[in-house]
């Protein structure tokens, strides 16, 4: 009985230090999921954990069986006793990810406004200095908007509105890259988080949306340590990383993975049709 139950204290202590990277995505409805299924199977076999917040109007969302809504004048903050207010929600997460944000609530995100559910999560959680990883190739305009409008795109001057908004958002914090790669993205960004609690010194390679290439170079996690190769610091090889730094920079010879890196079947092929050698750090 004695070493059943020591069994279990340490087993609990071994849990309790090997917690695993959470994360939070934000949707429209609760339809808009459906086309980030792969995302999810990368999440989790990078050991990642998710959840899906849908939401319900403006000032309204669903977390589980949770309602959860945004404060304001005469307004309760949440549905029910269990429910969190959408400002405490960053902290029970290392990230946020929303897919896609709309003109509104990037002017509000932007100006420091709240009101909305995704303008209170984004304040608070740029406050607490989390990750917020946002959708860059995205119309702009909610879902809702363009059933009921009948349109999919924004006029040009509101076009210019939108990308200075996003401009000001990267200031503040925030990060695009494309919907596509937003779940590499989460992976990078949690084993820097990781690294950095482990007192090891942050990725290299990262640069602001602003640069060239910018949503790319997010994703594209990797540092030149001598010539002919490099150091792939994320923790899935993808064909399409691949390709990009082979084009980029045809020379490299060597690529050297962190210890746990998954490489792809397709990513493997690649490799070895560019004759680049792979080699596991110690």
């Amino acid at each position: 009985m004695i070493e059943s139950i020591v069994r279990e204290l340490v087993q609990a202590m071994q849990a309790e230090q090997a917690k695993k990277p959470k994360v939070l995505y934000l949707f429209c409805d609760s339809t808009a999921h459906e086309a980030f299924t792969d995302h999810f199977i990368l999440l989790k076999n990078s050991g990642i954990c998710y959840d899906m917040l849908f939401l319900d109007g403006e000032t309204s969302s669903w977390l589980g069986l949770h309602k959860i809504e945004c404060a304001g004048p005469g307004k309760i903050i949440a549905a029910d006793e269990y429910a969190p207010a959408p400002l405490e929600l960053p902290l029970e997460y290392d990230g946020i990810v929303i897919p896609e944000i709309d003109v509104d609530n990037a002017a509000r995100a932007a100006q420091g406004l709240k009101g909305t559910v995704k303008a209170e999560i984004l304040f608070s959680a740029l406050v607490l200095n989390k990750f917020v990883l946002i959708g860059d190739d995205i119309p702009g305009l909610k879902r809702a908007d363009r059933r009921t409008l009948k349109t999919l795109t924004l006029p040009k001057p509101y076009i210019k509105l939108f990308e200075r908004y996003k401009r000001e958002l990267a200031a503040l914090g925030a990060e695009f890259a494309p919907q596509k790669l937003l779940a590499e993205a989460v992976v990078r960004k949690c084993g820097v988080a990781q690294h950095q609690t482990g007192n090891e010194a942050p990725a290299r390679g990262t640069s602001s949306p602003e640069a060239a290439g910018g949503a790319h170079s997010e994703v594209a996690n990797v540092s030149t340590t001598a010539a002919g190769s490099s150091v792939f610091e994320g923790k899935l090889l993808t064909a399409e990383w691949v390709k990009r730094q082979t084009d980029t920079a045809p020379d490299v010879r060597k690529l050297i993975l962190g210890k746990g890196t998954i490489v792809s079947p397709l990513a493997a092929d690649l490799l070895k049709e560019k004759d680049v050698a792979v080699q596991y750090a110690e």
